[in-house]
């Protein structure tokens, strides 16, 4: 009978840890939708989303409800769905399939399917039957009446005529072309010609067959926008600055400004322009909109919304389409990202972390009437598109709920397409992080998000993690992320906390979310690294805390947070236990010439050198500490070659390191397998170096 007791009482024990833990794969199952579109008419919803690698596009005929999977692609198969949009009439979607090509013109294909793979233009009806690839190309436009398909391929600008399906090029013209906008009425296209320094405005008149280009000038002209009556363009004018490189701060410049073009004459006025001093430079990623015209919108009351940074906030302003004073529209601490226009045409949808640092809410405004709040409380909202009859469509996550579809009713969010999460997914046992404060070596205040283990007791000692995103233009929030690389980095560091670290999310200098001059800091990335303080703040305050064993604690990020993971161990290996470093910046030199292919170190001595001295690869010799390596090798944004060459050093100076790569994988890993991969990696070397297992 006491053996009987033993037993049922092991048992109780056990499935009371297993009903305290998940697994990785739990964590990393629930489905990310990508892309919300409503239709132009009716009330139709359509998603696409990434379940677990298999990517397809979902509908609903009727407001969110019953949503249905209308295409059938099958496999975790790295293979992107983009571009998604309704036809005019709304009884058919045209989308994007397959990744863009590397610069030797490869196709991304980590899954090394066989048969040939390629970015293709598709069009599919609602009813899921028809499906039809239209062309080889991307960025689709459909013309107002639905009936001509333009396109890009190879630079140029290509049209086809859905009745036919004959394709041709429209136009040739020097430079790289983008951006197509169709006029209100379909009789023209205005485009991007881009070319090296400069940039122009062009309009394509489908009746006279003939390319006029608005104003040219010595200028990068771009985000063009039409009015609603045809008749004029708007468009952002940006100096050329051919000095200009990246990964450092740029508080002010050139002002830069908008114009107006009258198309009959193609000649414009400028009808704003930026103050000198702060926020006179153009940040280029303003707004994140999920509408065609970011960042520039003409309302149908004769207003242009735009972004600004005049106050050192992110904000939205309106100044009259003939110009005039530009007015304030979303006063506060905190920015604008997402927006779209309104089903009105007169106001505007967007996000904004005012009044909520550290998450994102829905708002609505116009230029002449006050920002009204659309949600609250503890979620987070991007995302929106807003049907025919007004109702508003959004993504949305919190601490312990990953991304989901939802509709805004009667002020409340419902939740939709419930039936796709995973019945699995180990909500319950998440942890609300905690936003914290902490103060890096140089005093600078920055912001960071604390996970503690489920049943914390304080005092109990734990190995500490910290985590650095990427960008370094992104902000970690109280809750799953709105993009899939860092929803993902969400869902390890909240495995991490129930597996007993402490972890820290650290939203270091430059990164966005907290104003200008925090995001462009002084003397950050390959200016002089200023960030590092920050890294050697986090591990202080963890090492402080009197739940945390300060001898094991461990740093981990991708991309730029690799940069900061292995600058942390090349420079603080005696606060830094181990590392893992996905896909890092080790030589800023390296990098910036990926970005700038005219880059020359040896015409830029002083700057080089800078570059140099805030690279991790400058203080190898001070790297103790064992790392974990991992990189795709057909990574477009941080070449391959930077861990080769930090493993290369690595093993000459007798520094212990492991790696996992992944042939053919891009930066932001296409394969499910692979996040699964690299992350239960990234756990178990943290067991072994951080817990002695």
């Amino acid at each position: 009978m006491k053996q009987l007791t033993l037993l049922t009482y092991f048992l109780l024990i056990s499935l009371c840890l297993s009903a305290q833990s998940f697994s990785i794969d739990q964590v990393l199952s629930s489905p990310f939708t990508t892309e919300l579109k409503a239709s132009p008419k009716g009330n139709k919803i359509a998603l696409v989303m990434n379940r677990q690698g298999e990517r397809n596009i979902w509908l609903s005929e009727n407001s969110g409800s019953n949503f249905k999977q209308i295409t059938s692609y099958q496999g975790d198969n790295g293979q992107e769905i983009s571009s998604l949009a309704f036809t005019p009439e709304s009884n058919a979607l045209i989308f994007v399939r397959g990744g863009a090509p590397n610069a030797s013109g490869e196709i991304p294909n980590p899954a090394e399917l066989q048969e040939s793979v390629e970015r293709a233009i598709w069009k599919i009806d609602t009813d899921g039957k028809n499906l039809k690839k239209l062309a080889v190309g991307f960025y689709p436009k459909l013309s107002p009446k639905g009936d001509i398909l333009a396109y890009l391929t190879g630079g140029q600008v290509w049209t086809m005529r859905l009745d036919s399906l004959k394709a041709s090029k429209l136009f040739q013209t020097r430079g790289s072309q983008s951006a197509i906008r169709w006029s209100p009425d379909g009789s023209k296209l205005a485009f991007v010609s881009s070319r090296n320094d400069h940039s122009f405005v062009g309009i394509y008149d489908f009746n006279t067959k003939s390319i006029s280009f608005l104003s040219p000038s010595t200028d990068l002209d771009g985000h063009p926008v039409w009015s609603p009556d045809g008749k004029q363009i708007a468009f952002i004018r940006v100096r050329s600055n051919r000095d200009a490189l990246i990964f450092g701060p740029k508080r002010e410049g050139l002002p830069w400004s908008i114009w107006v073009a009258e198309v009959a004459t193609g000649k414009a006025k400028k009808v704003w322009e930026a103050k000198k001093g702060r926020g006179s430079n153009f940040f280029s990623n303003a707004l994140n909109s999920s509408s065609p015209e970011n960042p520039l919108f003409w309302t149908s009351d004769n207003y242009l919304i735009f972004p600004y940074e005049g106050d050192g906030w992110q904000h939205l302003y309106a100044v009259p389409a003939n110009g005039g004073e530009a007015k304030l529209l979303t006063a506060g601490e905190g920015e604008v990202e997402f927006v779209t226009l309104a089903k009105d045409g007169k106001s505007v949808i967007y996000n904004s972390n005012i009044g909520d640092i550290d998450r994102r809410h829905l708002w609505q405004v116009a230029a002449t009437s006050a920002p009204k709040q659309l949600t609250s409380g503890n979620g987070i909202e991007w995302g929106m598109a807003q049907a025919e009859d007004g109702t508003i469509f959004c993504i949305r996550s919190d601490a312990k709920m990953p991304a989901r579809p939802a509709v805004l009713k009667n002020g409340k969010l419902e939740d939709l397409a419930t039936e796709l999460m995973p019945k699995d997914f180990p909500a319950n046992q998440l942890v609300e992080p905690q936003a914290v404060m902490i103060t890096a070596t140089d005093g600078m205040m920055i912001p960071c998000q604390l996970f503690l283990p489920k049943n914390h007791k304080a005092g109990e000692k734990h190995p500490g993690a910290i985590f650095f995103h990427g960008g370094s233009r992104r902000q970690m929030l109280l809750g799953f992320n709105y993009g899939d690389y860092y929803h993902k980095a969400y869902a390890l560091n909240q495995y991490l906390a129930s597996q007993g670290y402490v972890v820290l999310s650290v939203n270091y200098r430059s990164g966005i979310g907290y104003g200008m001059e925090f995001r462009e800091a002084l003397n950050y990335g390959a200016t002089g690294a200023s960030e590092y303080a920050d890294v050697v703040g986090a591990g202080l305050y963890l090492k402080s805390r009197d739940d945390v064993n300060g001898s094991k604690i461990g740093l981990w990020g991708g991309s730029y947070g690799g940069y900061l993971t292995a600058l942390g161990l090349a420079r603080a290996s005696d606060l830094f236990a181990c590392g893992v470093d996905i896909h890092g910046v080790h030589d800023w030199n390296v990098v910036v010439r990926n970005f700038i292919p005219s880059y020359d170190a040896g015409k830029r001595t002083d700057w080089a050198k800078r570059a140099f001295e805030s690279s991790p690869m400058h203080f190898l010799d001070g790297w103790k500490s064992p790392v974990l390596l991992i990189h795709g090798d057909d990574d477009r944004n941080v070449p391959f070659s930077e861990t080769v060459t930090l493993a290369e050093q690595l093993s000459h100076r007798n520094i212990y390191f492991e790696y996992l790569i992944f042939p053919d994988e891009v930066h932001s890993f296409l394969l499910h397998k692979n996040w699964l991969e690299a992350y239960k990696a990234t756990a178990d070397f943290f067991d072994r170096f951080l817990k002695n297992k």
